[in-house]
């Protein structure tokens, strides 16, 4: 009986210990499904970057953090506010009637970023251009060479047709798609005299099926520029560095920006993975690191908006941060992290971005947990921001799904256990770091970020864009040593306009430019440096 009281006393601490871990669990999932739930209900349409969801969910946060007994490090309390730039957005006096038809703005027709902010009318005879009226101009009639431009094809006949006397101008049966067209309107150009319009498949057939035509239209335009909101938390232990753990809680509205995978169903996109999980994370590694005693440095937080844009959040905090990003000592991103699958497994970026991150991660990460790693520092996260400060980073990702940028990304598809899992080897790697000294970091090799349908390339020009670059071409940010861009002369702030015969008006053309090239290619590079062009030779 003696013995069995000893026994009884050496497991007691231990069973009071195991129940206590159990019932914090507990406490972490149920918090985990709170925050989700509310990130992801209705009354916050989506979260998208600027609008009053986007505001409901930075003030939860900023209660949140408060909660924690973070210190508020944002411009105003937690929230630090950035611009938005987006071009030009249609204005509501924009319209196009034909005949008696009325169409719809954004999606039967779009005015044309060359366009300018003018009305014109007449009766058209569709074959018939003449002078003092509107024309016409089936695209199928053009000699369009691959990989041609086709909004400067566009802007070309356009300036043509005002010369000769139209009073408007109306592009009917092209190729492109209106989510395509409205991208164009952020390229930044200089007006025509004459409004300009581009019309859908189905304003196409109206068009190519009526002989006497009535049109009605006007242009006008508004300037595309919206606010966003980062929050900011921070755990001052007194330390010379910082230790940066991010996540982006922004999502995509009804879809209106054009990235949704859904692009017909209007309905709110609840961005539950997409990153209402990842911000439920931090939030919850932000209370356990307040509870803890690992003060060797401090700890800021940040829910990253502007994400689903192109990183505008994370790249403004890295040039505005309120504590000196030189004492930062590397930066943890959880993108979707809610929904761990035994066989997809978990996924870990930026592996290469300092030479501790690999045995750091084999000693964490247990060996039932399937792992696959990713050496490159750029991706299409806001982890990105921070490896081009030169801060080591690693970011967290439990894999894409079919509900990926639609609608029916919902809380309740959320593996919560999962996602506590992460939380708990993110934790577990932050406190091994808490006995070394500052990381080393690393450069990696250069990868281009992507998303779901993106262009497929075997070669890269060692170029790190600009991705919140607004105007024509794409901005390079960096150029990495030993590749074909550093060879051939091109510098940081250069904007790549032409590659090869490809022209460059976003990142969405140089990479799918980039995928028509293999190892061994000769090419040519055209690039805008202040107010010259250079134009280099580059192999590949």
């Amino acid at each position: 009986m003696k013995h069995i009281a000893c026994l009884l006393a050496l497991l007691l601490p231990f069973t009071h210990e195991l129940n206590a871990q159990k019932k914090a669990d507990r406490k972490t999932l149920g918090n985990l499904q709170a925050h989700v739930t509310f990130l992801a209900s209705d009354k916050l349409e989506g979260r998208r970057t600027g609008t009053p969801g986007e505001q409901l969910a930075a003030e939860y946060i900023a209660t949140q953090m408060k909660l924690a007994g973070l210190t508020p490090k944002g411009d105003s309390g937690y929230l630090q506010t950035f611009p938005v730039s987006e071009g030009k957005l249609i204005a509501t006096a924009s319209h196009l009637t034909v005949n008696k038809t009325t169409l719809t703005p954004g999606e039967q027709f779009i005015p044309l970023p060359f366009s300018a902010q003018k009305s014109a009318k007449g009766d058209v005879l569709r074959d018939v251009n003449e002078p003092e009226n509107i024309w016409l101009f089936n695209v199928k009639d053009f000699e369009m060479q691959p990989h041609a431009d086709s909004l400067e094809i566009y802007r070309q006949n356009a300036r043509e047709a005002a010369k000769a006397g139209a009073t408007g101008v109306i592009f009917y049966n092209g190729d492109e798609t209106p989510k395509d067209v409205q991208k164009w309107l952020s390229v930044a150009v200089d007006p025509l005299t004459i409004p300009v319009m581009w019309v859908n498949s189905e304003t196409s057939k109206l068009l190519s099926e009526t002989e006497d035509l009535r049109i009605n239209m006007q242009v006008s335009f508004t300037a595309g520029r919206r606010t966003g909101t980062n929050v900011v938390g921070y755990i001052d232990n007194k330390a010379a560095s910082t230790i940066v753990i991010g996540a982006h809680f922004d999502h995509l509205g009804h879809g209106e920006d054009q990235n949704s995978l859904a692009p017909n169903d209007k309905t709110i996109h609840h961005g539950a993975d997409d990153n209402a999980s990842g911000t439920a994370a931090l939030l919850e590694l932000a209370k356990l690191l307040k509870a803890s005693h690992l003060q060797k440095y401090n700890y800021l937080f940040v829910a990253f908006s502007g994400e689903e844009l192109g990183l505008f959040g994370s790249k403004y905090f890295t040039e505005h941060s309120s504590v000196a990003p030189g004492s930062f000592n590397y930066m943890i991103n959880m993108d979707m992290v809610g929904r761990l699958d035994p066989v997809k497994g978990l996924q870990v970026g930026g592996i290469g971005t300092s030479p501790v991150w690999p045995t750091l991660l084999q000693q964490t990460i247990p060996a039932g947990i399937h792992t696959t790693y990713d050496s490159s520092g750029i991706g299409p996260s806001d982890h990105t921001s921070f490896y081009l400060k030169n801060v080591p980073v690693l970011f967290f990702f439990t894999g894409t799904h079919s509900d990926y940028h639609k609608p029916s990304d919902e809380a309740a598809k959320i593996n919560y256990p999962g996602e506590l899992t992460v939380i708990k080897l993110v934790y577990t790697l932050v406190e091994k770091t808490n006995n070394m000294d500052k990381l080393a970091f690393t450069r990696t090799r250069d990868k281009q970020p992507s998303s779901t349908g993106s262009p497929r390339f075997t070669v890269t020009l060692g170029i790190m864009p600009d991705y919140t670059w607004q105007k024509p071409g794409v901005r390079v940010d960096g150029v990495t040593d030993n590749k074909p861009a550093s060879k051939a002369g091109i510098l940081a702030n250069d904007v790549i306009v032409e590659l090869g015969s490809h022209a460059i008006v976003n990142l969405e053309d140089y990479m799918q430019a980039l995928s028509t090239f293999k190892k061994g290619d000769k090419t040519t590079v055209r690039v805008r440096r202040e107010d010259t062009e250079k134009v280099f030779d580059v192999q590949f």
